[in-house]
């Protein structure tokens, strides 16, 4: 089953985009003294928890494939 990367990206379904850009806002937030170290702080954790599940996701994924590809194909081997 091969996928559509250009027309539905992994990043589009996890909006890995829209994490780094709040980051970034956070960062922005953080030097202006909008928001306190601790607020940046969770808010980091937040998003790396996020990328760690983005993470485990694509590697669940990728070791399903092959395990497919393997067992319709006994001759490929991983």
């Amino acid at each position: 089953m091969a996928r559509d990367i250009e027309s539905a990206p992994v990043t589009n379904a996890w909006r890995i985009d829209d994490v780094i850009c709040g980051l970034a806002d956070d960062l922005d937030a953080l030097r202006a003294g909008t928001i306190s170290v601790a607020d940046a702080t969770a808010r980091a954790a937040l998003a790396k928890q996020v990328f760690n599940g983005a993470r485990l996701a694509i590697n669940a994924r990728r070791s399903l494939e092959l395990t497919a590809r393997t067992l319709n194909d006994p001759e490929r081997t991983i």
